[in-house]
């Protein structure tokens, strides 16, 4: 059952607080709440919540809110709820007309909320402050003045084309990994830890079906020999693959000692839980993977399992100078005017020159029409996307395929193309602001589809951040010709003119 009222709240100095503090209405948190389209992202939250049926929801801007304040700050769920409670301006934010001294909801409300959430309704939430951006035009990335028309240079196959009054824009697309935080994984280190996992689920069979003789593991001896090998600094070849048959041959002894007592047991329900299910069921294709790699010698494998509790992350090879290998999402981000959006989230490695069509469609679809241009990295410059985009009179940003071209560029070509391929920088800042200022590259949660919520709220916060700093250019913009206007209109006379250089 939905239960919303609608925010057109009180002013800030009507704000009921304790000991009659008078709040300052210059906080961030009050000029924040003043930009925000809360009534339009109140009814995206409420897509597929029922009217009638189930308990009251809490409130929309409480909960859209809460997720704003806990990425912003970068808290977790209890050091949220405790800074909402301790701060009267927070409060304010989230929509309440006095402060209260209760928690807003309890801190394990934040997980049944990431389910709810999901990319897709953080992404409508995007795409409506997009439309609501102040800034009706945007600020324009300077140019190189153009050629006179007596340069020869200047035509030639690389010459702009006749300007196209329907696209516009200038369409970022790029590629990263957010990461997720788990231990860095070794073959050693995750055989290890599933024949623990192992030893437990027999100790939980025994348990529940009161086994009289509980099965031989040798738990004592594996973990010796694991350790000797672990905790060595500087460990052969040898000696890992070693250690890798010893700890794959006690984890085999143990499988077959679950699927005995599996057998055995006639109690119901089932012995094991839904968590030592799915561990038990990971710790089985762990084996089957590991023990293929073993025997044939490779360290590869398809759908390689790199975590036991996070089956679905998989390692994604970068190539970067601070980490070949990254284990997270891999997504793939759109950019325009300043706003990025999350087109592709994919938890194996892809070809991210694949969602070029699909990232160019959907700009086409929150903007009503195509891009000027679009700027990429030269994996986005195959021959089937740039056929694509020439039939859409789209301009690629890149060098065309095949030998370099006899013709020479002229300097305005040359200083253009560099400007444009500098602007994928705003891009590449995006990443960094989100890893850096944000954890994007530290994604704490335990389920994918809560990880994947997780991912697109940092960005949607990174563009929120954004609409506010649009909302005060904007105020700039029409400060400056007002004064211009003044200016003009005053002192437009030569005689003012001949006194202001006097003076």
């Amino acid at each position: 059952m939905i239960r919303y009222k609608s925010n057109k709240q009180l002013t800030i100095e009507e704000f009921k607080a304790p000991f009659e503090i008078k709040l300052d209405k210059e906080n961030r948190w009050a000029k924040l709440a003043a930009l925000i389209p809360w009534d339009e992202l109140a009814d995206i939250y409420y897509r597929g919540l029922s009217k009638k049926m189930g308990p009251p929801a809490i409130d929309a801007r409480i909960v859209i809110g809460a997720l704003i304040v806990k990425h912003k700050l970068g808290l977790d769920d209890r050091e949220t709820i405790e800074t909402i409670r301790e701060n009267p301006y927070i409060q304010f934010f989230l929509g309440l007309s006095e402060y209260t001294y209760e928690d807003v909801f309890d801190r394990s409300l934040f997980t049944t909320l990431r389910y709810r959430m999901g990319l897709d309704k953080f992404d409508a939430m995007t795409v409506e402050l997009i439309k609501r951006s102040s800034v009706k035009k945007p600020r324009k990335t300077p140019m190189p003045p153009k050629p006179d028309k007596s340069d020869d240079n200047s035509k030639g196959p690389h010459n702009d084309s006749p300007e196209n009054t329907t696209n516009q824009g200038k369409l970022l697309l790029d590629a990263t990994v957010a990461g997720q935080t788990i231990i860095y994984p070794t073959d050693l280190g995750l055989i290890g830890q599933a024949r623990q996992e192992s030893e437990r689920i027999i100790d939980v069979l025994c348990v529940t079906g009161k086994v009289d003789q509980k099965p031989r593991t040798y738990r004592r001896v594996a973990r010796k020999q694991y350790l000797n090998v672990a905790k060595k600094k500087r460990k052969s070849k040898k000696e890992i693959r070693k250690a890798i048959g010893q700890q794959l041959r006690y984890l085999r002894r143990n499988l077959k000692s679950i699927n005995s007592l599996l057998d055995n047991v006639e109690s119901q329900p089932f012995p094991l839980n839904r968590r030592d299910q799915k561990i038990f069921f990971v710790i089985q294709h762990i084996f089957d993977q590991q023990m293929k790699m073993y025997t044939t010698r490779t360290h590869s494998i398809e759908d390689r399992i790199v975590n036991i509790y996070q089956p679905y992350v998989r390692p994604i090879v970068r190539g970067k100078e601070k980490a070949k290998v990254e284990f997270g999402s891999k997504i793939g981000v759109s950019q325009c005017n300043g706003y990025a959006r999350i087109n592709t989230l994919n938890w194996n490695a892809y070809n991210e020159s694949t969602d070029l069509k699909m990232q160019v469609d959907d700009f086409k679809q929150a903007n009503g029409h195509y891009p000027e241009v679009v700027i990429v990295d030269k994996i986005y410059g195959t021959r089937e996307n740039r056929n694509w985009l020439k039939e859409r009179d789209i301009r690629f940003s890149g060098k065309p395929l095949g030998r370099p071209r006899k013709e020479v560029l002229s300097p305005y070509q040359k200083r253009k193309q560099k400007i444009e391929q500098g602007l994928r920088n705003e891009i590449e800042g995006k990443f960094g602001q989100g890893k850096n200022a944000y954890d994007l590259n530290r994604v704490r949660t335990r389920t994918a589809k809560t990880s994947e919520s997780w991912i697109a709220c940092i960005v949607f916060v990174m563009n929120l951040i954004k609409h506010s700093k649009d909302f005060l250019f904007s105020i700039v913009n029409e400060l400056k010709n007002s004064l211009e206007k003044i200016v003009f209109r005053y002192f437009v006379n030569p005689t003012m003119i001949l006194l202001l250089v006097k003076c």
